[in-house]
């Protein structure tokens, strides 16, 4: 049964990735014959001053969005988790809407709100909300966080739903015997109870991060000057603008080799072994 997605996997996974692999040993220009060059690319690649400052900044959007991301997804769910009045349900599916538009939609829509000039602060005329926001490196990396935690909360949201509801009711039904309020039971007993859930949201968002593109290329352009250039955007860069297929394949391997260390430090921060892994499932 196992075997069509093994093959899947093999086919639009493990393939393509040995593909840039080995790309990131050449030198190419994505049209003509392909060179083998050794190290050169990622000679060129590690040395290139861009690199770490795009890696910053995937790491602050990453590190921001995180924090934003978390502890809203987890009260949200915790709140919807409550199926005993009618409107948590029209709630649900009404928080679930950002999550079903595409991100070039949603940057589309976001840059023409916050326009200086044309946008929602000028047409109702709110001076607060004339301001540059993309021109300003500070406030473009805040709407950067803010746009993509307003689209991605709801996912996150929904897999807290699903965890709180796992809990035994007795639980709680036996806190309150003893006394315990609702801030109390969220502490001791519905935190406790989903940390795998957090671990596995929290891997799935800072993995998710790290490919972070249509959203920035669309809404900022890695702009004003590079404060928004994240590792993705400067993979396509030099890719696809600069015609340098194997420093881009070389920053592709890099995304690959991040992302699983983040995912391995989260694990281990969840707890190793069979016990944690059932228990997080």
């Amino acid at each position: 049964m196992a075997l069509p997605a093994g093959l899947m996997f093999v086919a639009f996974g493990v393939i393509p990735l040995l593909g840039v692999l080995f790309l990131s040993f050449t030198t190419w220009d994505g049209i003509g014959d392909i060179h083998v060059s050794g190290l050169t690319s990622w000679k060129a690649t590690l040395k290139d001053p861009q690199l770490p400052h795009s890696l910053w900044v995937t790491f602050e959007i990453m590190i921001l969005s995180w924090l934003v991301q978390t502890p809203l997804s987890i009260l949200i769910g915790v709140f919807l988790a409550d199926s005993k009045k009618r409107y948590r349900g029209f709630l649900a599916v009404f928080y679930f809407i950002p999550l079903l538009l595409s991100s070039a939609a949603i940057s589309i829509t976001y840059k023409a709100l916050l326009d200086p000039n044309f946008g929602i602060g000028a047409g109702f005329g709110v001076e607060w909300l004339k301001q540059d926001w993309l021109g300003d490196p500070t406030l473009a990396i805040g709407v950067l966080v803010f746009v993509v935690s307003w689209q991605y909360i709801p996912f996150h949201s929904l897999i807290y739903q699903g965890a709180v509801r796992q809990i035994p009711q007795s639980m709680y039904e036996a806190s309150q015997i003893d006394g315990a309020g609702k801030i109390r039971q969220f502490f001791s007993i519905t935190l406790p109870q989903i940390k795998y859930t957090i671990i596995t949201s929290s891997t799935l968002m800072v993995v998710g991060s790290l490919t972070f593109f249509d959203l920035i290329y669309v809404l900022t352009g890695g702009g004003p000057g590079d404060s928004t250039r994240a590792l993705a955007l400067l993979m396509y860069q030099k890719g696809f603008m600069a015609n340098l297929m194997g420093p881009a394949s070389a920053i592709a391997v890099i995304l690959v080799l991040v992302g699983l260390l983040l995912a391995q430090l989260l694990r281990r921060l969840g707890g190793s072994g069979d016990e944690s892994m059932s228990e997080g499932v």
